[in-house]
């Protein structure tokens, strides 16, 4: 039984929290992100959903975000914004911010 894939905006809204990385194909800053990600998934398991977002490819979802420059990176709650930071993030970093912004809503 498979359910039908969430829209970017039930995604966000709902209870689970969601790390979106906003990104482009060209970035050089943004192709070291990937296994920052990567890192960070394993390390908080199922407490964030971590998606990322191509702005070239969705440019609606950039620009209602007002994401200037790649990458930044978006951590939600229910519709709200709990942080935001444009550039590279380490995974430690990374982590920590999750673990502060999600024990402390959740």
């Amino acid at each position: 039984m498979t359910s039908k894939p969430k829209t970017f905006q039930e995604l966000i809204n709902g209870e689970t929290p969601v790390l979106v990385d906003f990104f482009a194909t060209w970035c050089g800053p943004c192709k070291m992100m990937q296994p920052i990600l990567e890192v960070t998934a394993k390390q908080v398991g199922e407490k964030v959903k971590i998606i990322k977002v191509d702005v070239d490819k969705n440019p609606l979802a950039a620009s209602s975000y007002q994401v200037r420059g790649v990458p930044t990176l978006i951590l939600f709650q229910k519709g709200q914004i709990l942080w935001r930071e444009s550039g590279v993030v380490p995974a430690h970093q990374l982590t920590q911010i999750i673990e502060k912004n999600v024990t402390k809503t959740a």
